[in-house]
């Protein structure tokens, strides 16, 4: 049997070497900063005990054609591109009660009628997990429900290559029994992820792991996690109300711009067919509100941008933004300030992105400002239009993509024009985007009592 290899922790920091890991660096007091290394005089050894590989004709690799597992529940099999790969790994990550096992289990639930799925639960003893897919109407006899935190009996299941899917909720609470450390830790979760990974690839079972996140909104553990996995989705959203949105972060088998939209109802998450409309539901045409055409992956969505400009009781004025990033909201009122003649230092302003949505492309960002301006001055939109459009520390509205979506969208909402950036090679007659040079001109031009 050939030694093990000497392992030593040497910190990015400083340099210096330490005997084992942990999160702060004992010599120079920096968190996250050891990072294990191999001893030189152990190289050698490790290198004369490796064999070498087999290597194959990548043609006929590529012509192994092996079918995705597809659910049926359209939303999710988008945002994987096109169903979940056979021996792929995939984290799932959200705040806690957003709807991660809720999700899971439905999705194993639509799944375990054409393929052979398995539930195993960390968290949760087996007559929870089995309360909830009788709620939610998941409660085949197809489906198979396990309970275990130890990632060797797990692995062992997973690496038997009896089960096409395995869900594993969740992979905080797994421990591997080589491992001295808490489960959690970062040494327990990165080995038992790489040990059912090992398993996954070698048996050809999909993987679907549940991930917490911190309170920063980070999935937690270490960025090795991420790493190791084929897929990373994210489920956002408020846990309160509102749609929740599931995104691919990281995808291998497929792209990262598509977008699933949910709600959440009695009878689990449910696909929201027409977001649009169930945003624009409840709108009253005020000050202060702007109907925003957005892109939530490749899909045009219509949200409302309100605004509240209020004189401050204070000294400093307060910005809050709820939806959008403060920083940006700081950054467009700057600019109206500078390039426009509204006064806003001393008034206080609140932005609310109705619905839940959290906006992350920049063009929100005339929406934004016509917003603040129509509350500031008491002025509503002259017509009944959508926004969209970047605007620049000039005050420039510049291009953005997929504006041909965009006005499809607003079309078929029954919108009557679009406000955006000026299209050059459109013709002089009149059509249904209006383009403004900056937004002086789109505040002057759009706006009245």
């Amino acid at each position: 049997m050939a030694k093990k290899a000497a392992v030593r922790y040497v910190c990015s920091n400083c340099g210096e070497p330490s005997s084992s890991w942990s999160g702060r660096c004992p010599h120079c007091g920096e968190w996250n900063t050891l990072e294990e290394q191999i001893a030189p005089s152990a190289l050698a050894a490790v290198a004369n005990s490796g064999h070498k590989l087999a290597a194959q004709d990548i043609a006929v690799v590529a012509k192994r054609r092996e079918d995705r597992l597809v659910s049926g529940i359209a939303e999710v099999d988008d945002v994987l591109g096109g169903g979940i790969v056979p021996g792929s790994v995939t984290l799932l990550a959200g705040q806690p009660g957003i709807g991660k096992s809720t999700l899971l289990l439905q999705f194993a639930h639509a799944l375990s009628k054409t393929a052979k799925v398995l539930y195993v639960s960390g968290e949760e003893s087996a007559h929870q997990v089995a309360s909830r897919a009788e709620r939610l109407g998941a409660g085949s006899k197809t489906l198979k429900l396990a309970t275990s935190t130890s990632a060797d009996d797990i692995a062992a299941t997973v690496a038997s290559g009896e089960y096409q899917l395995i869900v594993i909720d969740s992979i905080q609470t797994l421990s591997c029994s080589a491992i001295a450390s808490a489960a959690g830790s970062v040494s327990q979760i990165t080995n038992s992820t790489q040990l059912l990974t090992a398993a996954a690839k070698q048996s050809n079972t999909a993987l679907l792991l549940v991930g917490h996140v911190t309170k920063e909104g980070s999935i937690a553990g270490p960025k090795v996690l991420e790493h190791v996995v084929d897929a990373v989705l994210q489920l956002e959203g408020d846990r309160y109300g509102g749609f929740k949105i599931l995104r691919a972060v990281k995808n291998r088998f497929g792209s990262t711009n598509e977008a699933g939209i949910f709600e959440m109802v009695n009878e689990g998450l449910q696909p929201v067919s027409n977001p649009s409309a169930a945003l624009l539901a409840e709108r009253q045409v005020t000050d202060g509100s702007i109907v925003l055409a957005t892109l939530e992956g490749t899909r045009p969505l219509l949200v409302e941008v309100q605004a509240l400009v209020n004189k401050t009781s204070y000294g400093y004025p307060k910005r809050a933004a709820s939806g959008m990033d403060l920083n940006r909201l700081n950054l467009l009122v700057a600019m109206l300030e500078r390039r426009t003649k509204l006064n806003l230092a001393e008034y206080d302003i609140y932005i609310n992105i109705v619905g839940g949505i959290r906006l992350q492309e920049p063009a929100a960002d005339l929406a934004v400002c016509l917003a603040i301006g129509s509350a500031a001055r008491g002025l509503q939109l002259k017509s009944n239009a959508v926004v969209f459009g970047e605007v620049g520390l000039s005050g420039e509205v510049r291009h953005v993509p997929h504006i041909e979506k965009r006005i499809a969208e607003a079309r078929k909402m029954g919108f009557e024009a679009a406000i955006g950036p000026v299209d050059k090679q459109a013709s002089k007659k009149p059509t249904f985007l209006h383009g403004v040079p900056d937004v002086r001109s789109a505040l002057n031009q759009f706006l009245e009592k």
